[in-house]
């Protein structure tokens, strides 16, 4: 059946702000089905209220409003809008089905004429309402943990008595594991379960026997209204039943599950989809297998909607799930669709992988101080990357490369746990970084048969780390004279990087990147095409590996090389790596915008990135990805084998920028702000003496490098004392002390953590206004694009201040200073391009923070708030296709916009909540204004006395 041409005008719920849960694998998805619906002719109308994605781009949809996910908004959209025929409630995760639901409820779909498309109401119902989801399990035949659903405090206790510790207790109708636990003992129950009673919009949980220790698999399908169903993707959870799938390090496809189980599970899943509803879309679900012979299923939840699964097997497969999805939901069948990576075969299908993907969360408990490390049923990530290999253990060894925690993969960087204790209590306790710990527990001697005991982890996997080990081990007999190409090529086909081996060496990484040359043990690129080279794939979407030489018959060596260089001129966007605290998807935003406007340049244009979740990613944003860590080795071959006109850092957040140093060194070409300038603004001693020369005032600093230095500056800088250190993100470590004592205690620690970092100390300022520019140079000329001012005062870091565009009560003197001064500062520079400046002002005196000579995270919100695309003309300056005269600036703004922080201490019970000079917030929110008299501004305001009265 072709489309429904019903449907001429379609609304898009989107996810709004980046919570712990629910990241931007919705902007991902709910970018895929604008596009998707918009390619059919259908009108779109968006409702999002998170101006950092790519999303709610004016060009994504014809109609984009930023407003708050309300009933209200909702109204006044279809208002607006009476040509709405229909809604898709499945892009825009648990917000957008929870919104959709309440507007049901109230009648107002009915109201106004509006079909619900891509699921029915009645299958989110019984899949987010627990105990109707058991009793239709039941019904199908389909095994279920014995569990009771328990709406008081008293059905609770008596659910406890009856099944005995430990118990697992899960919250109605909440994302990301919100409110659910693992009771392992009686004395925990009362806390717990008043934790899920409240956490529950509708004060329900259902209490089920643990499954503890039994393998977790989760199948991505989607339907269509002829009943066809296809599965795209299986995905294994590394870790057992017991860890929110959102913190599991998963595998696709799956590793360990025995072909008639897998057939078993297959079965389960449409039978289990099929009898939730009559809708056509993407779907997911969750599945427990007992680790004995007998592979026992029990299913644990499916989500009739895209998810962060589906964005992920999107990637992993190359099978884009939200936009087929789109399509089924306006009528069409999947036999009726094409495969978007062959261009030739049918969208009917179920992808092959002729390699295999491990995805690792990306976790910053180092923001929530006091946090519970260990993880559990309450999801606490907050983002996720993702290796593609040939095998498991390059695919481990690339995904850990790309996570951006000092760490070179596992084990040979020096950095390994050696206390026999610590380890197994890590084990124990599943922490973080467990996907490290492992290979350090078999480092120690501690049995696979102890640690398989300790993490119910499958024997499989432990035998893959225990045979890394033990190719570390014979490394490390030789020295880089004596290796051999076998060994040398074993090592770089199970994903050790050149830091690694030359660790193992006892040499320097250049030497083994140049005997890795000289061996001629190069990388090469595959295609990700969803087929497994059974047909042509026209899409350029690339991994790397390393392979054997392939001799053919007549004796001369092929070359098996899929990346096709070509003869255009290219430019590579270094991305943004995985989402945390302080670098989110406002830098996937800018990367974004910078392939497009270097398509628009005439170049060919490359992205480099390692999120799974993200719209860099999409197999169609750049002329050709490269799904590789964003981690020096890779990038340089990459470079070496494309040979691009050169590489813009500027947009991909701290990640690109810290590359900055390396590629100037290795000669290769930034485009805009060069090297030494971004270096200069980086180090803050040099950049306050740059201050100095230009007569630009700054609050009084000094540099220390010891905490000597740091105390004997005190004495000349009176406190309190605001201590920062250079190069770092979302102002890690940064710390205001009141006291020597204070001092000492925090420089030791940052110089322990972040060793031989040069820290600046200021004079805090206190009680000053805090206020943000950000700038456009074309190295001769400054455009300012925005000034904001923070509600809450200086110390409060700016990612977690609410923010007004424009100012809304600096004097003309201020403004012209903090104009003055950004101009003055992006010539001093040589800024060419983006340029974010951060001021406090005291008595009418301007005072610069600190300077960012790259795309900043306010940049989307206003260029969202202005309907001005500056990423783009920022983008079209660094390649020197313009100047700043060739565009016509013309910003739009009624009234305020106003940015709001969103904070997810929902996942961490117990941390100091306070807020201060290191940023806290999962993502943030756009709310317009018209004037300051807008009940939202008064209250914010009010809170600002607050802190001033500390």
């Amino acid at each position: 059946m072709p489309k429904n041409n019903n449907i001429k005008t379609m609304l898009i719920i989107g996810s709004g702000p980046i919570v712990i849960g629910q990241a931007c694998e919705f902007d991902y998805a709910g970018s895929q089905s604008l596009r998707s619906l918009r390619e059919e002719g259908i009108k779109t109308i968006l409702i999002n209220s998170n101006p950092a994605t790519i999303m709610t781009d004016p060009t994504m949809a014809d109609h984009v409003y930023l407003k708050p996910l309300t009933t209200k908004s909702i109204i006044e959209i279809l208002k607006n809008h009476p040509e709405i025929d229909a809604v898709l409630p499945t892009m825009g995760g648990q917000t957008a089905l929870n919104l959709c639901i309440e507007a049901d409820d109230k009648g107002i779909w009915e109201d106004f004429g509006v079909k619900i498309t891509g699921v029915d109401i009645d299958a989110i119902n019984i899949t987010e309402d627990r105990e109707k989801f058991r009793k239709l399990m039941q019904d199908i035949g389909v095994g279920v943990a014995p569990s009771k659903t328990v709406t008081s405090f008293l059905q609770g206790k008596e659910v406890a008595q009856e099944f005995g510790y430990p118990l697992v207790i899960r919250a109605s109708f909440t994302l990301g594991g919100s409110g659910a636990s693992i009771v392992y003992r009686e004395e925990q129950f009362e806390e717990l379960l008043t934790r899920g009673l409240e956490a529950s919009p509708i004060h329900e949980v259902i209490i089920d026997k643990a499954l503890l220790g039994w393998k977790e698999f989760e199948l991505e399908l989607l339907r269509d209204r002829n009943d066809n169903v296809t599965i795209i993707c299986s995905i294994e959870n590394m870790d057992p039943m017991g860890i929110h799938t959102g913190d599991s390090i998963t595998v696709a496809p799956a590793m360990t599950l025995s072909d008639k189980t897998y057939q078993k599970m297959r079965d389960m899943a449409i039978k289990m989809m099929r009898s939730i509803g009559d809708f056509a879309g993407g779907c997911n679900v969750q599945f427990a297998v007992s680790p004995d012979e007998k592979e026992d299923i029990i299913a644990i939840e499916i989500n009739p909607r895209v998810s962060r699964s589906s964005a992920l097997a999107s990637k992993a497969t190359g099978y884009p799930i939200a936009k087929v999805a789109s399509k089924l939901a306006i009528g069409y069948h999947l036999d009726e669709l094409q495969n978007q990576i062959t261009q030739t075969t049918s969208a009917f299908f179920e992808p092959t992988l002729d390699y295999v993907i491990v995805k690792i969360p990306r976790w910053n408990f180092d923001k929530f101080e006091g946090s519970d490390r260990t993880l559990g049923l309450q999801m606490k990530s907050v983002g996720e990357v993702m290796g593609i290999g040939r095998s498991f253990q390059e695919a481990l060894h690339k995904a850990t490369q790309s996570l951006e925690i000092k760490r070179n993969g596992l084990g040979a960087d020096g950095k390994s746990y050696t206390d026999y204790n610590q380890i197994l209590s890590k084990l124990e306790y599943a922490s973080w970084d467990r996907v490290f710990v492992i290979y350090d527990a078999i480092q120690l001697g501690i049995p696979l048969s102890r640690i398989h005991e300790i993490t119910k982890i499958d024997m499989w996997f432990l035998k893959q780390y225990e045979e890394l080990y033990s190719l570390e081990v014979e490394i490390s007999n030789y020295t880089i004279e004596t290796i051999t190409r076998e060994l040398m090529l074993e090592a770089k086909q199970k994903g050790f990087a050149d830091r690694q081996i030359a660790h193992m060496l006892k040499c320097l990484e250049s030497e083994v990147y140049s005997k890795r040359e000289e061996l001629n043990v190069n990388r090469i690129y595959k295609l990700v095409d969803t087929c497994a080279a059974e047909f042509e794939a026209q899409t350029p979407y690339y991994y790397s590996t390393f392979e054997a030489d392939v001799i053919n018959a007549d004796g001369d060596k092929v070359n098996t090389n899929e990346s096709v260089v070509t003869d255009k001129k290219k430019v590579i966007v270094l991305g943004s790596g995985p989402n945390r605290i302080g670098q989110g998807i406002e830098f996937d935003y800018c990367c974004v915008h910078g392939v497009m406007a270097a398509a628009e340049c005439g170049y060919e244009t490359i992205m480099i990135n390692c999120n799974p979740e993200t719209v860099s990613t999409d197999f169609d944003t750049a002329d050709k990805l490269y799904f590789e860590p964003v981690f020096w080795e890779h990038i340089y071959d990459i470079i070496k084998h494309e040979k691009p006109e050169g590489v813009i850092v500027q947009l991909g957040g701290q990640t690109a920028l810290k590359l900055a140093e390396k590629l100037n060194r290795y000669g290769v070409k930034i485009l805009g702000t060069s090297y030494e300038a971004l270096d200069l603004a980086e180090d803050r001693g040099s950049f306050s003496k740059l201050l100095q020369e230009n007569n630009i005032p700054y609050p009084e600093f000094g540099v220390a490098e010891t905490a000597d230095e740091a105390l004997a500056l005190a004495e000349e800088l009176d406190f309190p004392i605001l201590v920062r250190p250079s190069y770092v993100l979302g102002g890690q470590g940064m710390k205001i002390v009141i006291n020597k004592k204070e001092l000492e205690d925090h420089v030791v620690d940052l110089l322990r953590k972040i060793p031989n970092n040069k820290l600046l100390l200021d004079h805090y300022l206190d009680g000053a206004i805090e206020a943000e520019a950000d700038a456009i140079c074309d190295g001769e000329d400054v455009y300012i694009v925005g000034i904001m001012e923070h509600i809450e005062p200086c110390g409060i870091h700016s990612g977690d201040s609410n923010a007004l565009l424009p100012p809304f009560n600096l004097g003309d003197l201020v403004l012209e200073q903090i104009r003055d001064h950004t101009r003055k500062i992006a010539l001093a520079l040589n800024t060419v391009g983006l340029l974010n400046v951060q001021f406090a002002i005291k008595d009418d005196n301007v005072y610069i923070i600190e300077a960012n000579p790259r795309a900043s995270r306010t940049v989307p919100f206003i260029a969202k708030a202005y309907k001005e695309p500056y990423v783009n003309y920022a983008t079209k300056i660094m390649l020197g296709r313009n100047k700043l005269s060739d565009f016509n600036f013309d910003p739009q703004l009624e009234g305020y916009a106003i940015k709001q922080p969103v904070f997810s201490f929902d996942k961490f019970h117990n941390v100091n909540k306070q807020l201060g000079p290191e940023m806290k917030s999962t993502g943030e929110s756009i709310l317009f204004i018209d004037s300051l008299k807008d009940d939202t501004f008064y209250e914010l305001y009010g809170r600002r006395k607050m802190y001033l009265s500390k």
